[in-house]
């Protein structure tokens, strides 16, 4: 059993936003119009500059800043001083769902397939349908195996790229379980939608590791509604 690549990464930038001061900081750099200096963030949340300095540091590792370096009140030349260190909020987006989530990826599969049935005059469902099967198709060549590979080897492959994108799969005799569906809520409301696009993604996948492996639809409460036979 694996976690996504970025879990780690996305609950320590959570983490990192914990301390109320950091997160005043990180709040106070966000809102500015441009990047700012430590001073200038250190005055804005009310902290000394030796405890900006710190949490502006420890965000900028965490990647949820960015620095740049200027010059401050347009001097030029020599006797203009160093260039200060400035601060701005970076483009990375924290998202942790527990259990695991991507909302994000139904929305752009969803987008893509609205787009191409308007240029198309393609069924939406059928739209859908295609944009899932390109995305499986794109991972599963991305996670190919080499010929060699054993049909463990391959299980325990598809296991762990099927983790990755929060599908919490478990290996059970001659059958992949999927214990987590990514688009949960989603599935609720839109169930045979959001099923039928399920299926094809998985599909699409599973055929580039080893078309030995079988997804069917088999919905319960308590996972996904797709189930993968190891034939």
């Amino acid at each position: 059993m694996t976690v996504p690549d970025d879990f780690d990464a996305q609950v320590s930038g959570v983490a990192a936003l914990a301390e109320p001061a950091r997160r005043a900081l990180y709040m106070y750099v966000g809102a500015q119009p441009d990047a700012v200096s430590r001073d200038d963030a250190a005055e804005g949340v009310g902290v000394p500059r030796h405890t900006a300095k710190f949490h502006l540091d420890k965000l900028v590792r965490e990647g949820l800043l960015t620095t740049e370096f200027r010059r401050l009140g347009g001097r030029r030349g020599p006797g203009a001083g160093r260039p200060s260190k400035l601060y701005r909020r970076s483009d990375t987006q924290l998202s942790v769902s527990l259990p695991d989530r991507t909302y994000q990826l139904a929305g752009q599969l969803m987008a893509k397939a609205i787009d191409a049935s308007q240029r198309t005059g393609a069924p939406v469902v059928e739209a859908l349908h295609r944009a899932a099967a390109d995305f499986g198709t794109a991972l599963g060549d991305r996670e190919r195996p080499a010929a060699t590979t054993t049909p463990v080897d391959v299980r325990v492959l598809t296991c762990r790229v099927l983790a990755g994108q929060g599908y919490e799969p478990r290996a059970e005799g001659q059958q992949i379980t999927l214990r987590n569906c990514p688009f949960h809520a989603l599935a609720q409301d839109h169930t045979e939608l959001v099923c039928g696009m399920n299926l094809v993604l998985v599909g699409s996948l599973t055929e580039r590791l080893d078309p030995r492996l079988a997804p069917r639809l088999s919905p319960a409460g308590d996972r996904c509604c797709v189930v993968i036979d190891v034939q």
